[in-house]
């Protein structure tokens, strides 16, 4: 008598979701994301693509590490502030403080008295300590919703005098000019793409003009027969000036000296900045605002400001940037070349079997900020077949791909993934 098909031995999917070893990753995960990975661990013994005998295994295997389907990626670019890849990586303490206020929190509540208070007041508190100069400060969901609010409530129906070279096109083909017109505001430009003066601005400047706004262009460079004015000038017109420097400094940094912060922005005069939080500063996607009391209170009260509020666990992510440790693009900005040649070594060392060396590499901010700085840095080079599977892995690594070779950037690993790093090149190679 012939042995029965094997793939009727597939045990039902009630079955499997009461067996023992998957009812901790129910638990974890939820009965019908659980579901759905042993319908399809069914399907390919069904298929004769898998064993009846390992399907617990399969399913195990198959079952994602969280209840969500975005994967945690090693970022060996060396592109610090890397937008696809989510930008800057959270501190420790942030990740921490995000769980913390995961459930019910005082986010808009006064313990002592029992009533509301100024929601995220830790957070205000520790970013207007951060820039002292700043009468004031505000936080909304990102830079961009930082800009359409000053439109919405400084200029509406009004003119917004900005320079032909500063209109923008920011990530996915946003552009400022059109974000800015949404809000209500009418773009006045003057000068041209590369030269701008004050008179321009003066000549523009009318009973119309509700600010004059500044535009760091943080992603790309005009050279050569150029010209801008700065903060300091403009505000000499005798209308608000609002300046987007963009990539989030606070205070001005020695490896980026072209780049704008905020504290040296409002001591040259600016009435409002704007910049993002998740770059530069290393915290959790946020526009953050500073300047002057009253034109900063006008924009928290507006009813748009509602619509552009951040949750309670970005304002927990926000503080604990400020309040906590350096975070993870503090540190591999100011990276020593010396330290990451010597891992870049030791890793090669360890992978010569498939090809690896340590190579010197150049490794870019990244995130719309400070374009043209080259940062010196050491990677770890393999063959370019290396480039798809490090990608596709269970652990994913992002490296890039120059000259027929596969560049693992260290400045934008943490020392303590190394091994980590090992493991999933050796996994390519099995």
């Amino acid at each position: 008598m012939a042995e029965p098909d094997p793939r009727r031995r597939v045990p039902r999917t009630d079955v499997l979701l009461t067996d023992p070893a998957l009812e901790e990753s129910v638990r974890r995960l939820g009965r019908d994301l659980v579901k759905s990975v042993i319908t399809a661990a069914q399907q390919r013994v069904r298929t004769g693509k898998a064993e009846p005998g390992s399907l617990i295994a399969d399913v195990l295997a198959a079952l994602p590490r969280t209840a969500c389907s975005l994967r945690p990626v090693l970022n060996a670019t060396g592109v610090l502030v890397h937008t696809n890849l989510g930008r800057a990586p959270l501190s420790g303490a942030a990740v921490a403080a995000m769980t913390e206020a995961a459930g019910a929190t005082d986010v808009e509540f006064d313990l002592a008295t029992g009533t509301r208070a100024r929601r995220g007041r830790g957070a205000l508190t520790a970013l207007g300590q951060a820039v002292p100069g700043a009468e004031a400060v505000h936080v909304v969901n990102n830079n961009a919703a930082a800009l359409l609010l000053c439109a919405l409530a400084l200029a509406p129906g009004r003119e917004i005098v900005i320079s032909r070279g500063e209109l923008v096109e920011i990530g996915d083909g946003f552009r400022i000019p059109e974000l800015l017109a949404a809000g209500g505001a009418r773009l006045r430009e003057v000068g041209t793409t590369n030269r701008t003066h004050l008179a321009d601005y003066a000549d523009a400047i009318g009973p119309d003009t509700g600010f004059v706004l500044k535009v760091h262009p943080s992603n790309f460079r005009i050279e050569g027969f150029a010209a801008g004015v700065p903060v300091s000038e403009l505000t000499s017109l005798g209308v608000p000036v609002v300046a987007d420097i963009g990539s989030g400094l606070l205070t001005p940094h020695p490896l980026l000296p072209d780049e704008p912060d905020a504290t040296t922005t409002l001591a040259a005069g600016a009435s409002v900045v704007t910049a993002s939080g998740d770059k530069l500063l290393g915290g959790p996607q946020a526009g953050l605002i500073f300047g002057e009391a009253t034109l900063v209170e006008r924009l928290r009260r507006h009813p748009a400001a509602r619509a552009l509020r951040v949750d309670k666990l970005r304002l927990a992510a926000l503080e604990a940037t400020l309040r906590g440790p350096l975070p993870p693009i503090a540190e591999a900005l100011t990276a020593c070349p010396d330290t990451l040649r010597a891992r870049a070594e030791r890793i090669a060392a360890a992978l010569a079997d498939v090809g690896a060396k340590a190579v010197r590499s150049t490794a870019a901010v990244g995130g719309g900020g400070a374009p043209g700085v080259e940062l010196d840095s050491a990677a770890v080079s393999l063959p370019e077949t290396f480039a798809v599977p490090l990608r596709t892995g269970s652990r994913p690594v992002v490296g890039r791909v120059e000259h027929g070779r596969c560049l693992l950037d260290l400045r934008t690993v943490p020392a303590e993934e190394d091994e980590r790093l090992i493991e999933a090149v050796r996994g390519c190679a099995r």
